[in-house]
């Protein structure tokens, strides 16, 4: 049986939720899916520049889950630059949503 997922405090409400690469129509377009607890650690850690125990402590998670969240949301992000991909950042946070894209 797993442990239940806690709940994540996320301070950031985005009004963009689509970007993709400019000139190319999104039917050409593959997308990478970004949850919002991805886009708060890049945020936090990138953006505040918190390291990772206030990032932490802010979103009241354990430093590994932190980690986690930022590794996973770096490679997507980077997986949509490198590639030319649209980014999908999802407001609603599904803890059942299978997470492929790591």
């Amino acid at each position: 049986m797993t442990r239940p997922k806690r709940y994540r405090q996320i301070s950031i409400d985005p009004e963009a939720t689509f970007f993709k690469p400019s000139g190319v129509p999104m039917r050409f377009l593959e997308q990478v899916d970004l949850a919002l607890d991805e886009l708060e650690v890049i945020r936090l850690k990138h953006y505040e520049g918190l390291d990772m125990l206030e990032g932490s402590k802010k979103m009241k998670i354990s430093k590994s889950t932190f980690q986690r969240l930022l590794s996973s949301g770096c490679k997507k992000i980077s997986d949509a630059l490198i590639n030319g991909k649209a980014i999908k950042i999802h407001k609603i946070i599904d803890f059942n949503y299978p997470n492929t894209n790591n």
